[in-house]
């Protein structure tokens, strides 16, 4: 047996393990780092399989960003463990059939595109001439195959992440007391006689009337000194 298979053995077992921990894992926190590992595990498959770029490319989008991005999510939303935990067992029946959907679903796309895994390949490597395989780079083999052949599952995937995106920031967003938004369509409707009140009021004061209140003149009011002894 060649080192590479014992190497290959060695990362599926630990990529096994990891994503059976991701799922069985009653912490989150948890379960997110175990997907880190498998991440790891899976790009150093890649790398045996002499596929560096995706190898970096799963290290640096998924571990780099998309990790974070769940991580951050988390911690945000603050789960209850305790209520996941009590209603676990209801839903064990409807996970399982739904699990064993996605499996066979999954093994008949393998069993049925396996034989014609490799003609993408060979279609690219021969576009590029004689011994176009050692020629093309790996980077641009790659490319010739996403964006002719798969071009439809490509978008697709995209179009999952971008949900996935705009899911996450939908679960943190909280309604707080002192939390202070704008609501566009009330501020276009708003009219002036909502926001400025007009005041009329008299620019002068009147004098007091001297028949009603005498005026006062002199002394009135002032005190009196007494020069006596």
């Amino acid at each position: 047996m060649e080192f590479t298979t014992v190497l290959f053995y060695i990362f599926a077992l630990l990529l096994t393990v990891s994503a059976l921990k991701v799922i069985t894992s009653r912490n989150p926190v948890s379960s997110a780092l175990f997907l880190v590992l498998a991440f790891f595990n899976a790009a150093a498959i890649w790398m045996l399989l002499q596929a560096e770029f995706l190898a970096i490319l799963l290290v640096l989008v998924y571990v780099g960003a998309v990790m974070v991005l769940f991580l951050f999510v988390v911690m945000m939303l603050d789960i209850n463990i305790d209520v996941l935990r009590r209603d676990f067992r209801r839903f064990v029946p409807l996970a399982t059939i739904v699990g064993a959907i996605i499996v066979i679903e999954t093994a008949l796309i393998l069993w049925h595109g396996y034989g014609d895994t490799f003609a993408p390949l060979r279609d690219a490597a021969a576009g590029a001439g004689v011994g176009g395989a050692a020629v093309m780079p790996n980077t641009q083999l790659i490319g010739k195959v996403i964006y002719t052949d798969y071009i439809f599952a490509f978008e697709i995937a995209g179009l999952v992440l971008l949900v996935a995106i705009i899911a996450a920031i939908s679960l943190t967003i909280r309604d707080k007391k002192d939390k202070k938004t704008q609501t566009v369509s009330e501020q276009v409707k708003v009219r002036r006689e909502d926001r400025v009140r007009l005041v009329k009021m008299q620019a002068e004061k009147q004098a007091p009337d001297a028949s009603v209140e005498p005026a006062v003149t002199g002394n009135v009011g002032a005190g009196t000194v007494d020069n006596k002894g």
